[in-house]
């Protein structure tokens, strides 16, 4: 359960929006998870499309990149920011904890406690960009909890602009998904993290590669009741009766997004715009 002491950390009004950012739209899979739980709630959501992926570039790059967004969000109102990119989570949370007088949430955490209560024969796979394989959290999150845990972790790049472009369902990403998976499927793992929030859209495509004996764990599920526990500990829940409202920043390409974005959430978007990045 997320702690966060009231001292550190002041409490927003309560009809403040929950804000989230990511590289692109992978964070959406954390979005449509919080409506479905909190559907009262205002979201604020912002996708870095300009500069997506986070997964190739410099933890350097990518701490400054999510302080911008989260710059951004703060400006629009929130209460709270959910960092729904495990990139960014494995090298910005704690930067922006100490940055920003809101609560933060990463999906790291939360996805490997799943894991963990899934697996039986304690071997877990982690698929993920490069930059969060690299940063070895999954390894250490996971053995925080259970020494005893084999943790194998694979990159797999090309999977954030293939959801980017619109090809989860395409024969090119099955490919893809065969040639990466190949040597995990060997590994005898029985849970599998889906360390990126893009990767829940490729689901489908994973499962075949995978086989029905490996669970996937995707954390958007676990975060949203995180968000949930930190709005009910800090007592701050939207009253109002009006409708809840979802507001989408993108930096780059809105009517490609909104378009991906409508598909997949299968809601109400109540604005979307551009706002530039330097």
């Amino acid at each position: 359960m997320p702690v966060v002491s009231k001292k550190s950390k002041r409490i927003a009004p309560s009809n403040y929006a929950i804000g989230v950012f990511d590289s692109g739209l992978g964070g959406l899979t954390v979005v449509k998870e919080i409506i479905k739980l909190l559907p009262n709630e205002d979201i604020v959501y912002f996708g870095d499309t300009a500069r997506v992926p986070y997964g190739t570039k410099s933890s350097e790059s990518i701490v400054r990149f999510s302080i911008d967004n989260a710059n951004v969000l703060m400006s629009k109102k929130v209460k709270m920011i959910v960092v729904a990119c495990n990139s960014s989570s494995s090298y910005a949370l704690e930067v922006l904890k100490k940055k920003f007088n809101v609560p933060i949430l990463g999906v790291i955490e939360p996805g490997a406690q799943k894991a963990v209560k899934l697996t039986k024969n304690k071997k877990v796979g982690v698929i993920a960009t490069s930059a969060t394989v690299g940063s070895g959290k999954y390894l250490e999150a996971l053995q925080n909890i259970d020494k005893s845990i084999k943790v194998i972790s694979v990159a797999c790049p090309l999977f954030v602009p293939l959801v980017e472009e619109g090809w989860a369902n395409n024969q090119i990403t099955a490919d893809v998904a065969g040639l990466y998976l190949k040597n995990l499927k060997k590994e005898n793992i029985d849970a599998l993290i889906l360390g990126c929030t893009h990767y829940p859209l490729l689901k489908t495509v994973i499962s075949k590669v995978m086989g029905k004996k490996v669970a996937l764990v995707d954390s958007a599920k676990e975060v949203a009741h995180q968000v949930e526990m930190m709005l009910d500990q800090r007592k701050n829940r939207r009253k109002t009766k009006q409708k809840a409202r979802l507001r989408i920043f993108v930096s780059d390409k809105p009517q490609s997004f909104m378009r991906i974005a409508k598909s997949f959430l299968g809601c109400k978007i109540d604005e979307i715009s551009c706002i530039k990045m330097m």
